[in-house]
């Protein structure tokens, strides 16, 4: 009973204590610990006053600059309405902001504590395992089919190699080539050639030779020439082809070239050449019905010398251009263009030359040249097939002889003014269609050459030019003028007096 009365005892104390601290504070406030904006704005010391309740606030606010979140506490003071609403909030670990109250001594806010925050992340920087799962299926099925298929080409060059056989074709037919590579640029894109065939609108047959027809035709508005080649001449339709798309090709002088195709039914095949057109037609035809004065001659002349000077040469450089020959150059391989100059055609029978692997490309072609422009080194079968050199001074001889058709029809006198009619070279000495034993004897046996006319010796361009193509026609090849030293010679002529081509 004792123990019992001393433990009642010390209760009621206790609430008188608690009773006499409520009564202090009720009557002179309850000073509280503030800081930041929680303070009142007369308060410097760091501390309020309220007859409410103390409080602590802690919160986990984004960091900008460290890019993670740290924890910020707020003291003050809470009235008593303040803290009925905000004190009876619980602190539980989840929340991102907590509150907790005290009452029971000044400055009691400085000692309240809170429980650990759990670690927060940047919601971005989460990924979602299920989304993962989901897709290493789909990634799986796309990994075994890049397996899949670099396994398939792996054993397809495995098969192809044990059989010796190259993956692409070379030269099959023209469409490899065309497909594989548009060369140099020369003609059109070649999606345009592959279709260029069904667009033309073909006219009129403005010429016809042995190994095919020439045809006027229209394309998008425009005059083209379409060359067609007989069923049997598919090597020259090729070898032109390719020709005319080497790197650097295109030149003033050189017949432009637009686009080659195929077309046809299962029965018959018709292969075409579509390059610019020229209405004034061949050389020969030109020169038939037409005399010339001393420009047009020079005009002519030099043109001709120009594009053969830039077959001949090699161009050197990360596409460089190769050296080629022509192999049959006459006068109706030869256009007239509508200012006056020409433009070298017809490379069906050409040959490319590589000065760094040493190689001659001659492609295999049962066509021959034209019998009366050849050298005499190839109506002897004197010609040295391994020089490219060789090939060049007998397109300088056949040069020659043009250059002399040209020289006729130019006329001379003053005020009576000549000309000699057209003739093809060596016209009075062989017959129309002569075959290789008749040039033979002609040019090797009895060394014959055209024969100079007696008035070219009072004029004196043509008296210049008659120079010039004697030294190209020499029997001996390794005499004869190149085609630069032509453009050169020629550059030192005085046309009346006046021109001078430099």
């Amino acid at each position: 009973m004792a123990s019992m009365f001393t433990f009642t005892t010390k209760c009621k104390y206790m609430y008188l204590i608690a009773f006499l601290l409520g009564l202090y504070t009720c009557v002179d406030g309850l000073t509280c610990y503030c800081s930041g904006g929680a303070c009142p704005d007369d308060r410097e010391n760091g501390t309020c006053v309220t007859r409410g309740y103390c409080f602590r606030t802690i919160e986990e606010v984004w960091d900008i600059e460290d890019k993670e979140y740290a924890l910020e506490s707020t003291y003050g003071c809470f009235s008593e309405e303040q803290g009925l609403l905000s004190c009876n909030a619980y602190r539980i670990q989840s929340a991102r902001k907590n509150v907790s109250c005290c009452v029971n001594s000044n400055n009691c806010n400085k000692d309240i504590q809170f429980p650990e925050f759990p670690s927060i992340t940047d919601p971005s920087d989460t990924v979602d395992v299920s989304q993962v799962l989901l897709a290493l299926p789909y990634i799986f099925i796309i990994l075994l089919l890049l397996l899949l298929i670099f396994l398939y080409k792996w054993y397809n060059n495995y098969l192809h190699k044990q059989r010796g056989q190259p993956l692409v074709p070379k030269n099959d037919t023209l469409k490899d080539l065309i497909d594989q590579s548009s060369g140099s640029g020369s003609g059109l894109p070649l999606l345009v050639q592959r279709t260029i065939a069904k667009q033309l609108q073909i006219s009129d047959c403005v010429g016809k030779g042995r190994y095919g027809e020439v045809w006027l035709a229209h394309w998008r508005g425009e005059k083209v020439a379409v060359k067609t080649f007989f069923t049997l001449e598919e090597q020259s339709w090729f070898r032109e082809t390719e020709i005319y798309q080497t790197v650097l090709m295109r030149h003033d002088n050189i017949l432009g070239f637009i686009a080659a195709d195929i077309k046809g039914t299962g029965s018959w095949t018709q292969m075409l050449l579509i390059t610019d057109y020229h209405e004034h037609g061949s050389l020969h035809d030109y020169l038939s019905i037409n005399v010339l004065d001393h420009s047009s001659l020079f005009l002519i002349c030099w043109s001709i010398a120009s594009g053969i000077a830039h077959l001949h040469t090699e161009i050197f450089g990360t596409k460089g251009k190769q050296a080629i020959a022509h192999r049959d150059i006459k006068s109706r391989n030869i256009l007239v263009k509508r200012n006056g100059e020409c433009a070298i055609a017809d490379f069906g029978l050409a040959v490319r030359y590589d000065s760094l692997s040493g190689d001659i490309d001659i492609a295999p072609n049962t066509r021959v040249g034209t019998r009366r422009y050849m050298a005499p080194e190839v109506l002897d079968e004197t010609l040295n097939t391994s020089s490219f050199e060789a090939f060049k001074m007998a397109d300088m001889y056949s040069v020659g002889l043009v250059l002399w058709e040209i020289c006729r029809r130019c006329l001379t006198g003053g005020k009576v003014s000549t000309a000699e009619d057209y003739a093809l070279p060596y016209h009075d000495v062989v017959p129309s269609d002569p075959d290789f034993e008749d040039m033979r004897l002609a040019i090797c046996v009895k060394k014959l050459r055209p024969v100079i006319p007696t008035r070219w010796e009072n004029d004196s361009v043509l008296l210049a030019m008659s120079k010039i193509m004697i030294e190209c026609w020499h029997g001996n090849p390794g005499v004869r003028l190149t085609a630069l030293r032509v453009k050169k010679t020629m550059s030192k002529i005085n046309i009346d007096n006046v021109i001078k081509i430099v």
